[in-house]
């Protein structure tokens, strides 16, 4: 296999803390492309103003961190309107996966956690919803509750939509990769947390989500192995002691808590892998499903980039597998 280096990401947003992202990443050059195209409906999250809408809307914007003309890796701020981006496979399995790109919840790094991950799950049959969630810090109101308001609302919509694209409501999956992996962690443990104000039908539906994945995840808020970027773009500087604690996963499993899938490197050093053992031991004690994948080499923020000599780019089979037994994939819908 042809592997191109890959830059990893640095600090896009002052205070994001970054700089320990793993260095050597690299991802398999995509053959005969010069240009990538994205399609599929999108899907609005809200009908009108999202919830807490400042006076002055953030401004869209997308940063190209790629040296390659083959493949992207965009960095998306600014999001005013969040939606959900749907990736259709050619062949239906009737599951579905709402993917939540990480970024410190200060940016959103789209294609490393959104689009490449759209690929593998919709060549498996998977619909894909790319969650484009509003960042917290841009002014919204509530801050700390916007992430979860448009992870909840796009599980309702997700169901809400189920049979327009001929879709199971009862398989309906997240996997989120670093604050997305807080983000998948919070809308599984909150997902029953009333954030925002119903603005229609969509509302009355479930906002639990089937299964989890979570992918070198953002999971405690509190010290000694917080992502302290994270923390303070999710909740602001000088967060209460409580609002640290709502927010931290580890503390939120309870009997409800669905299925989590977790995998994280030892070597992280811009989110340590006891966030992982956190979560795991978590749903251990709670008596919940769940299966921890803890690998020696990987670093952070990996997507499927990683070469095949290291161990740890077999997650996503590994989570496709746990979704199986679940019963999240596989079938089919005609």
């Amino acid at each position: 296999m042809s592997l191109t280096p890959f830059p990893s990401r640095r600090t896009l947003l002052g205070g994001l803390a970054l700089a320990g992202l793993a260095a050597t990443t690299a991802r398999p050059a995509l053959a005969g492309s010069t240009a990538l195209s994205y399609s599929g409906p999108s899907i609005p999250l809200w009908p009108g103003s999202p919830p807490g809408a400042p006076a002055t809307l953030p401004s869209f914007a997308s940063a190209q961190k790629s040296k390659d003309t083959a493949f992207d890796d965009r960095w998306f701020t600014g999001i005013a309107a969040p939606t959900l981006e749907v990736r259709k496979p050619a062949y239906r399995d009737g599951s579905s996966v709402i993917l939540l790109p990480g970024g410190g919840y200060g940016f959103l790094a789209w294609d490393n956690e959104g689009e490449e991950q759209a690929r593998w799950l919709t060549a498996r049959g998977v619909t894909c919803f790319i969650l484009k969630y509003r960042l917290p810090g841009e002014g919204w109101a509530r801050r700390g509750l916007v992430p979860l308001q448009d992870a909840q609302r796009g599980v309702r919509l997700v169901r809400a939509h189920a049979k327009d694209f001929g879709l199971d409501p009862a398989r309906v999956a997240v996997l989120g990769f670093s604050a997305g992996g807080h983000l998948g962690g919070s809308i599984a443990t909150r997902f029953a947390e009333k954030v925002y104000d119903p603005v229609d039908a969509s509302d009355a539906l479930s906002a639990r989500p089937d299964l989890a994945g979570l992918i070198y995840p953002v999971v405690t808020l509190t010290q000694p192995y917080v992502h302290a970027g994270s923390r303070d773009n999710l909740l602001g500087a000088n967060a209460s002691a409580a609002a640290i604690a709502q927010g931290s996963v580890e503390q939120r499993v309870d009997q409800n808590t669905p299925p989590v899938f977790v995998t994280a490197a030892s070597d992280d050093t811009t989110v340590p892998i006891q966030n992982s053992v956190a979560l795991y031991n978590a749903m251990l004690a709670a008596g919940r499903p769940v299966e921890f994948h803890g690998f020696d080499k990987g670093g952070h923020g990996f997507g499927v980039r990683l070469p095949d000599d290291t161990p740890a780019h077999v997650w996503p089979e590994l989570f496709h597998a746990f979704g199986a037994r679940h019963a999240i994939f596989g079938g089919s819908s005609g």
